[in-house]
């Protein structure tokens, strides 16, 4: 379908935008006509001078004024807010190995700055009856993996049930929310990983890939999300084609999650 210019005029933010997913949905933002901006601690790899970069680091509150301070001097105001940052540097071993802030840190930055930027830009949108704010969650908010991103898990399943909340909100005041949440990505951070798995197996990397998808429990469809897909779907739900949809969930993971 052509989306060329379906979100000419928009403002969109990309949060984590700089790889991997938020990467593929800040350009799939740009090509359906959007002005896209991107935040993360670090300058992208690749650069792409259509992509608006403001450097910050969004698990401290400070880091997330200043992205809302920036973005609505600069362009007046935000139609579509992706929180899309998300990460987990927990070590393994189950609750005992965790301290609290290993919790605070993750929660700082997978729960609570989404709701900082959201708290920054809502009052604008609702001003103009307009806006549309997906939050990346994950399959892990329905489907932990104790072992190694209990906190993380955690923090997904704190951010579906405020996305839902939240568009219980401000729905009626034109703004939608909606919740996307992947399964397992291939994403440049994913490949690395898997490289370093099959080199400490002495296995090849696609018994890797096997390994870490019968740990999920099995991916039906045999195979990671590619960024580009999850991007796709952003695209749609954003767009004036998804103008009835909010407050509601999208999986995203192939089959994973087991029950409906």
């Amino acid at each position: 379908m052509d989306y060329q210019n379906e979100l000419s005029g928009k403002i969109a933010l990309v949060t984590g935008g700089t790889k991997g997913a938020g990467r593929a949905i800040a350009e799939r933002l740009l090509q359906a006509g959007a002005t896209v901006i991107i935040t993360a601690r670090n300058a992208p790899e690749k650069e792409n001078s259509k992509l608006h970069f403001i450097p910050s680091d969004l698990s401290k509150a400070e880091g997330t004024q200043k992205v809302v301070s920036e973005v609505l001097s600069a362009y007046g105001k935000l139609d579509i807010l992706v929180n899309n940052l998300g990460s987990s540097t927990t070590p393994a071993g189950g609750f005992t190995a965790l301290s609290d802030e290993d919790w605070e840190s993750t929660l700082q930055a997978n729960l609570l700055a989404p709701v900082r930027l959201d708290r920054g830009f809502l009052p604008q949108m609702i001003d103009r009856k307009n806006g549309v704010i997906i939050h990346i969650a994950s399959i892990q908010g329905i489907l932990p993996l104790y072992d190694s991103t209990l906190p993380y898990a955690a923090a997904k399943a704190g951010l579906r049930n405020y996305s839902k909340s939240l568009s219980n909100e401000v729905s009626p005041k034109g703004v939608r929310v909606l919740t996307v949440s992947p399964g397992w990505i291939n994403t440049g951070a994913s490949k690395a990983w898997l490289a370093e798995i099959a080199r400490n197996a002495n296995s090849t990397v696609e018994e890797a890939q096997q390994g870490v998808m019968e740990a999920l429990g099995g991916i039906p469809y045999g195979r990671p999300a590619e960024p580009e897909e999850v991007a796709e779907l952003v695209g749609f739900l954003v767009s004036p084609r998804a103008s009835y949809l909010s407050g509601t969930e999208y999986v995203i993971d192939g089959g994973t999650v087991p029950t409906i």
